[in-house]
């Protein structure tokens, strides 16, 4: 059961990831495509074409890592089809430099909705995710599969952030009813919220990574 509980972890999160897939790339779409992007959504400006196309590429790219991811990172994937791994992680590469290179556009021509708080850790976020995925690829293409495997792991983590912000979001609300948060993303819950979505996940990550570093491996007989 163990050998199979990380395929099984991955096939859950990636299925329940499904609607925010569906609900980022739909928005990115209409808020790229409309006349009036500011009625779409208020992140979108109807003067703002760079902001917006920012945003969107973020959304839309971000949509399909957001998936994406979990399913790469199957072990059955990498053991049974590595050509399929391989170009398939490629793909991945592209999407997450794009996704994190748009909301680094956004923030720097628009700012975030929740000021200068918001905007310097969700930059960070981006940043993280384009210097994961070099990384990712970086290692794959020196043959260090300890470490490639290591920035992949961090990748998927990344990857998965928007749908955990938003998850936290729901769990809260659901909870409390919305204690400490507003419309302006300014109330202590949204303030930790833009640290907490990736920042905890990445340090469990890592706990983990050295974790099994340090086990030892057995001998051949």
């Amino acid at each position: 059961m163990r050998r199979y509980l990380p395929t099984l972890l991955l096939l859950v999160l990636a299925l329940n990831t499904g609607w925010f897939v569906v609900y980022s790339g739909d928005l990115g779409l209409r808020g790229l495509l409309s006349r009036n992007p500011a009625e779409v959504s208020r992140v979108f400006h109807n003067d703002g074409i760079l902001a917006n196309v920012g945003i969107a590429l973020h959304m839309i790219a971000g949509a399909v890592l957001t998936f994406g991811a979990p399913l790469q990172a199957l072990p059955i994937v990498r053991r049974r089809w590595p050509g399929l791994h391989r170009r398939f992680g490629y793909g991945l590469f592209v999407l997450a430099v794009a996704t994190g290179s748009g909301g680094l556009v956004y923030i720097t021509v628009s700012g975030t909705i929740g000021g200068w708080w918001m905007s310097l850790w969700f930059a960070i976020y981006g940043a993280a995710m384009i210097w994961t995925a070099v990384n990712t690829v970086y290692f794959a293409l020196a043959k260090d599969l300890r470490r490639h495997f290591a920035w992949a792991v961090r990748l998927v983590v990344l990857a998965v952030g928007s749908w955990i912000y938003r998850m936290h979001y729901a769990i809260w609300f659901a909870a409390t009813g919305g204690v400490a948060s507003n419309e302006e993303f300014t109330g202590l819950f949204d303030q930790v919220q833009v640290v907490a979505f990736f920042v905890p996940y990445l340090l469990i990550a890592e706990i983990v990574l050295r974790w099994r570093a340090g086990r030892p491996r057995p001998t051949p007989a």
